[in-house]
């Protein structure tokens, strides 16, 4: 590296890139942005749909989410206005009700599961067991290819129905049958295995651009960095002592775009033939989002609801959220015979599956489906994730596919950006 100063390249602005930036402006380094998209927030983001600002997904986020609030502290952003913390509470009317109480982590889990409505006294007991088993072998799977599936082998059927697929589907976005029991393993050790505040639901009550990407480039901005949007980079030049990005130069790149958008940035580099050869091998998960657009006086009992029976998940009351009264959005994860559904018929379906769930309505006053084919990757058991260290010494990948213990969601983006910039710093004072 020598003793030139850094000057950072991020192509990606999502929450990994942006994450990154914001680390390395705080650090006095220059950063550049560069996000194609007219919008920053990548796979998570707001848009503007009948004069509300609506999300391409519905996020949630959890306590343990410590990296991800960190960083919006560290840019300004205030919790408590764009986020409504909670007590854990998962509900999906006639089946389920599992809350949580204000005891010391894990005794507030097992309160929870021994009291949960819905379960016979022979579930609650196999649930509780199941968790004292995975505290007593660390959260660790049995072996690296074992499945969420194959981990719940010995749960009640009804159990895994209602409780712990949708909890595997709402963190992995990926089918019990291939999902990873050790990133699943993580997710619960994080939530429920260190403090009891981490299981919270933090529920943003701001569209997802509000809530960091715009505050984030703000404060690049203030540090002196650039943030540039609608800014589509052609091509990547490197070499020994820099890189430059459409002729511009720069001492580092960080990549923080999605995985299958590398090939265009780097395989005129013939040392990445392998990372790219990895990346190829990654497979997706979609998520589906069904807005529905109700009278005012519609809303839901608690803000988030789970559904079952049918192809909706889980339920967000927008009105109680976000003050946008009678919207409701219902989220699919993963694939399913709903992806063969127009998208006219998926919404007519969400709209019954509404119903059962309510009571009757009246059909919504407009609907918007919107479906991300590409949403996660896969996270599927013993996956090789890529190294954000990549074969040329001045480029470095960001995202949540890149190696990390947490699945494919806002954490995971966030914790790969700060790393790859804590790697670029460390560098820097070596």
């Amino acid at each position: 590296m020598g003793a030139a100063p850094l000057k950072v390249a991020v192509i990606g602005g999502g929450w990994s890139g942006l994450a990154a930036a914001v680390e390395l402006a705080h650090a006095g380094v220059s950063v550049t942005v560069f996000e194609a998209a007219p919008n920053l927030g990548g796979r998570a983001r707001g848009f503007s749909r009948n004069g509300l600002q609506l999300d391409n997904g519905q996020h949630i986020l959890l306590g343990a989410y410590r990296q991800t609030l960190q960083l919006l502290r560290k840019v300004g952003v205030d919790e408590h206005r764009v986020l409504q913390r909670l007590p854990l509470r998962l509900e999906t009317p006639g089946h389920l009700l599992l809350s949580t109480p204000r005891l010391p982590a894990p005794l507030h889990l097992a309160a929870g599961l021994l009291r949960a409505a819905g379960l016979s006294w022979a579930e609650r007991w196999a649930a509780l067991r199941f968790v004292i088993g995975l505290r007593k072998a660390g959260f660790r799977a049995p072996r690296p290819q074992t499945s969420v599936a194959d981990l719940l082998a010995s749960q009640p059927e009804r159990l895994v129905k209602l409780l712990w697929e949708p909890l595997c589907l709402a963190a992995l976005n990926t089918p019990i049958g291939t999902a990873s029991a050790q990133v699943f393993l993580n997710v619960l050790h994080n939530s429920f295995g260190r403090a009891r505040a981490d299981s919270d639901l933090l529920l943003p009550r701001v569209d997802l651009s509000s809530l960091f990407p715009l505050a984030a480039a703000d404060d690049i901005r203030a540090r002196g960095g650039e943030v540039r949007i609608a800014a589509t980079v052609s091509t990547i030049v490197a070499n020994h002592s820099k890189v430059e990005v459409d002729g511009e130069p720069f001492s580092h790149v960080i990549c923080a775009v999605s995985p299958h958008n590398l090939p265009r940035l780097l395989a005129s580099l013939p040392e990445m033939t392998p990372l790219l050869d990895q990346v190829a091998r990654l497979d997706y998960q979609p998520i589906a989002t069904v807005y529905l657009q109700y009278p005012q006086q519609v809303a839901l009992p608690f803000p988030m609801l789970g559904m079952t029976g049918g192809f909706g998940q889980w339920v967000f009351d927008r009105g109680e959220l976000c003050k946008q009264a009678g919207l409701l959005a219902v989220v699919i994860s993963a694939e399913g015979p709903h992806l063969q559904l127009p998208q006219e018929a998926l919404a007519d379906a969400v709209h019954a599956e509404l119903q059962t769930l309510l009571g009757p309505l009246s059909p919504p006053e407009w609907h918007q489906v919107i479906i991300e084919k590409r949403a996660t990757f896969a996270c599927v058991a013993d996956m090789q994730r890529p190294n954000h260290i990549t074969p040329h010494p001045r480029i470095l990948i960001a995202g949540d596919y890149t190696t990390g213990d947490y699945p494919a969601t806002l954490e995971g983006a966030v914790r790969s950006g700060v790393q790859c910039a804590t790697l670029l710093i460390s560098q820097a004072d070596s």
